[in-house]
């Protein structure tokens, strides 16, 4: 993948190094944050919910370093997610970044509540910044076999595309639908997101001047990302059994078909996944 001479936008908050920071309430992100836990790790959302629950205490989040990191991990988000919301100015008039891409170590407080490095990468509604721990790029690699920056800016594309939602209403109408099974709205929500994944991965050297692109390789390595962290493939590894009335990010083939589409099509609208029978 190349992104090394791309271009950064200082959307970035540091703030590896400081320690857990507690912040106030739970809420409905809280219930996003136990969803993630399930997606990345194969965690009982029940299990996730009582770590945020017991691990969120009362107070206000801390700002952390607000630009470009100077080290390579943390200027690589800084580029792939400027990168990401440049594809989307491109494409949704009036279209507003994440208020920022938090990077943590182990644990830190955001308006969802207490993030947690076990529980993944996640998208807080309620601060709208994107939250990732680092040492995910280890995990994504060793225990799920995705490994290659293509793999990691395909998360920091889904990352995203949920804030595309928010800002589109379709998170609120995922939500109405309910949270689990096969068919259920948060299945819905984030196959859009791979979906959306897959636009920024077609687009991202237009929006550049190909100072960041992904060749076909690279696509694979995203598709092998979206399969590793399938539903079914989590529920396999984790209990033996696939139970699709528990499902709440779809099958692995489901997350590479959404995600291929995307990537094929470059079309956000080719991404509705609230709009088809056929998931």
């Amino acid at each position: 993948m190349r992104w090394q001479g791309g271009e950064g936008g200082g959307n970035v908050e540091d703030r590896r190094g400081m320690g857990a920071v507690g912040a106030g309430g739970l809420g409905v992100g809280g219930v996003v944050l136990a969803l993630v836990g399930y997606f990345f790790f194969g965690i009982d959302p029940s299990t996730t919910m009582g770590v945020v629950n017991g691990a969120a205490p009362q107070g206000q989040q801390q700002e952390g370093v607000r630009g470009t990191p100077a080290d390579e991990a943390g200027r690589f988000v800084d580029v792939v997610g400027h990168n990401v919301d440049q594809v989307w100015e491109s494409q949704m008039r009036g279209y507003k970044p994440p208020d920022a891409i938090v990077i943590y170590d182990q644990a830190t407080g955001t308006g969802c509540g207490m993030g947690q490095s076990a529980m993944g990468p996640f998208y807080c509604p309620a601060d709208r910044k994107v939250y990732l721990d680092l040492s995910f790029w280890q995990e994504l690699e060793t225990k799920f076999g995705a490994g290659g920056e293509a793999a990691r800016a395909y998360v920091i594309a889904h990352e995203i595309g949920h804030h595309v939602q928010n800002l589109t209403g379709a998170s609120d109408q995922a939500r109405r639908m309910g949270a689990k099974g096969a068919e259920s709205g948060s299945v819905r929500l984030e196959l859009q997101a791979d979906c959306y994944a897959g636009v920024w991965a077609a687009r991202a050297s237009a929006v550049s001047n190909g100072q960041v692109s992904l060749d076909p390789r690279d696509i694979e390595d995203g598709l092998r990302a979206a399969s590793a962290v399938g539903d079914d493939t989590l529920q396999r590894k984790s209990q033996g059994q696939v139970m699709p009335d528990a499902f709440t990010h779809g099958s692995s083939e489901q997350r590479m078909r959404w995600f291929r589409k995307g990537a094929e099509t470059g079309d956000p609208e080719a991404c509705d996944t609230f709009g088809t029978n056929e998931l």
